[in-house]
């Protein structure tokens, strides 16, 4: 029972928790970075299938929008910090308006809520739980402030039995396909050996030396 629990138990950053270590900062640059090319590339894809949620049932496009919440859940899982869910999740907000967005300035505000959102995941756990279940805990709580903001910017004709389905189904969407695909990318980044200044490097070793 010992060894289960020591193979599966999350590792906090180093103490203190508040203290950024220079690779901290450029990791979440540089994930953010990342994140927010592949979020203006999904500004560009996401149309068609929202397109055809939306004919079924209009507050199901909140399942396409589920994919820009991913940043704060890796950055989030990745530096273990207070901040790294939000600034993670807010450069990649600032990145995907480079090239230039549909929505403006409006991207920036997005990001700052859902970044919130996942943050607020983290620090409720005390930035001590990062497994699968914290990473959806993370994706669904970066939806509700999005939702809320969305309502009255974009879905201002809706009734809200519409406003309150998609407030539920980003929410779902968030947990199921943010939070699990944030959990894989970080996955993926620490068997590379990309994370093996992070916690989440240190956790795979510990599972193979076991």
């Amino acid at each position: 029972m010992s060894t289960t629990i020591e193979r599966t138990r999350s590792i906090r950053a180093t103490a203190p928790l508040a203290a950024w270590r220079t690779v901290d900062i450029l990791t979440i640059a540089f994930l953010g970075a990342a994140f927010g090319i592949a979020y203006w590339g999904w500004g560009l894809a996401y149309q068609a299938p929202s397109t055809a949620l939306t004919t079924i049932f209009p507050p199901l496009t909140g399942i396409t929008a589920a994919p820009w919440l991913v940043a704060g859940v890796v950055g989030g899982l990745v530096v273990r910090r207070p901040g790294a869910a939000l600034l993670c999740e807010v450069v990649a907000a600032l990145v995907s308006m480079i090239p230039g967005t549909q929505w403006g300035f409006t991207t920036l505000i997005s990001g700052i809520l859902q970044g919130l959102g996942a943050e607020f995941a983290f620090l409720l756990l005390g930035y001590s739980v990062y497994g699968l279940g914290a990473a959806i805990f993370a994706g669904a709580m970066a939806a509700p402030l999005e939702a809320v903001y969305e309502w009255f910017v974009y879905w201002t004709d809706w009734g809200w039995g519409y406003k309150i389905a998609y407030l539920f189904i980003l929410t779902a969407a968030g947990a199921f396909i943010a939070g699990t695909l944030g959990w894989l990318i970080t996955r993926a980044l620490a068997a590379a050996g990309a994370l093996n200044a992070f916690p989440p490097g240190q956790e795979l070793r510990e599972s193979r030396s076991v």
